[in-house]
């Protein structure tokens, strides 16, 4: 049996987004709760500034979590944010946030 999976999104938000980013999460639809092989969520907020935020995912398997990155629901769940990426964009301005996902399997707990 494949051991747990977790995907770490690492999230550098410029400081004027920081709040818009942490309302995303607030308000968010809870659709990757539903998804087949999920098992837990944390979203970290950084204590020191300039830190990034981590939005660290639990899965059963690493296909669990490359489905729900393919899925529709993940497309739908991250539509606000990347609205806001096209807008920045549009006008010229730099993208309000970076996001580097990197991926683990458990090996102890």
């Amino acid at each position: 049996m494949e051991k747990n999976f977790v995907a770490i999104n690492y999230i550098q938000c410029n400081a004027d987004y920081q709040q818009r980013f942490e309302e995303l999460f607030g308000s968010r639809a809870h659709a990757i709760d539903k998804m087949p092989g999920f098992i837990n969520m944390h979203v970290l907020k950084p204590v020191r500034p300039g830190d990034e935020y981590l939005i660290v995912s639990y899965w059963e398997n690493e296909s669990a979590f490359k489905d729900w990155t393919k899925s529709e629901a993940f497309i739908e769940g991250h539509k606000r944010g990347f609205e806001d990426l096209a807008k920045a964009k549009a006008a010229g301005q730099p993208a309000p946030m970076h996001s580097d996902f990197k991926i683990y399997q458990v090996i102890s707990n």
